[in-house]
């Protein structure tokens, strides 16, 4: 018998683009959506479709997630970004898997399009993306501040070939919304495990992840937009350690501070 799935869309004033997210998943069986208490008219679009909605304050994707999942009305669940599209090839080929799932296979990884500018980035390590989408509902997301992935043993972890598609970059503008966010995240994670700042970091780290993006993952065939991607790697991962030297010349300040006054000796 062919297993029913639930599709998971986390949202927060996503009106712009939500729409084609769900058009390209108005087939699975039920539409949930996880809204972080948007604003705008994401939630009546989303009603369109027939999505049942629950709200939870966000804290990180990962705990976002992992609270939304147990919640699924279906065993399989596919996890979809509301900037992303699920293309027609991956759409048939999760039915088919439906049609007898492998008792042996807990999750798939999914290969993901990324756009920038309206152009495939086939290089610049943007292709083929991989990643773990489409999973049993028992499965949770790695307790991290960003960039989590479900939780699998690699022996129970299948690989399909149709494709998400990811198109969020077309504008400077919208991306540089987005960055602050994102590094306070990385930061986060960063501290977490106990990361200490040392210069290399914001010196030669840079320039590193610019060559290997740009040279060694090929960025340069895909023209400007490949540069960019490798200039924004570099930036991203300078402006990432600075933020954790801020924060740890801050505790150490803060530390001197309660030296001079006397408060330990208070303790």
């Amino acid at each position: 018998m062919t297993e029913k799935i639930t599709a998971i869309i986390p949202v927060f004033n996503n009106e712009k683009i939500i729409r084609r997210c769900l058009e390209s998943i108005k087939w699975a069986d039920e539409i949930l959506i996880v809204d972080s208490y948007s604003s705008d008219g994401t939630l009546d679009i989303c009603r369109e479709y027939g999505a049942r909605i629950i709200q939870h304050e966000y804290i990180n994707s990962a705990l976002q997630k992992n609270w939304a999942i147990p919640q699924a009305a279906h065993e399989w669940v596919l996890l979809t970004d509301s900037d992303e599209v699920v293309g027609p090839a991956l759409r048939d080929e999760i039915r088919k898997v439906l049609e007898a799932p492998d008792p042996g296979i807990d999750a798939y990884r999914i290969p993901r399009k990324n756009y920038v500018y309206g152009v495939w980035i086939r290089h610049a390590n943007f292709y083929p993306d991989y990643n773990i989408r489409l999973f049993r509902r028992s499965c949770r997301y790695v307790t991290r501040e960003v960039h989590a992935d479900i939780d699998v043993p690699e022996e129970r972890l299948g690989t399909l070939k149709g494709h998400q598609i990811h198109d969020d970059f077309n504008d400077m503008q919208s991306y540089l919304r987005k960055f602050p966010r994102y590094m306070r995240y990385e930061t986060d994670e960063l501290v977490k495990l106990g990361r200490r700042f040392r210069l290399f970091e914001v010196t030669l780290r840079p320039l590193a992840m610019f060559c290997w993006s740009y040279f060694y993952k090929k960025g340069y065939k895909s023209g400007l937009r490949g540069f960019m991607i490798a200039v924004q790697k570099a930036y991203y991962n300078f402006t990432m350690y600075m933020q954790l030297w801020e924060r740890q010349r801050a505790k150490a300040d803060l530390e001197t501070w309660r030296r001079t006054q006397g408060f330990e000796k208070d303790e």
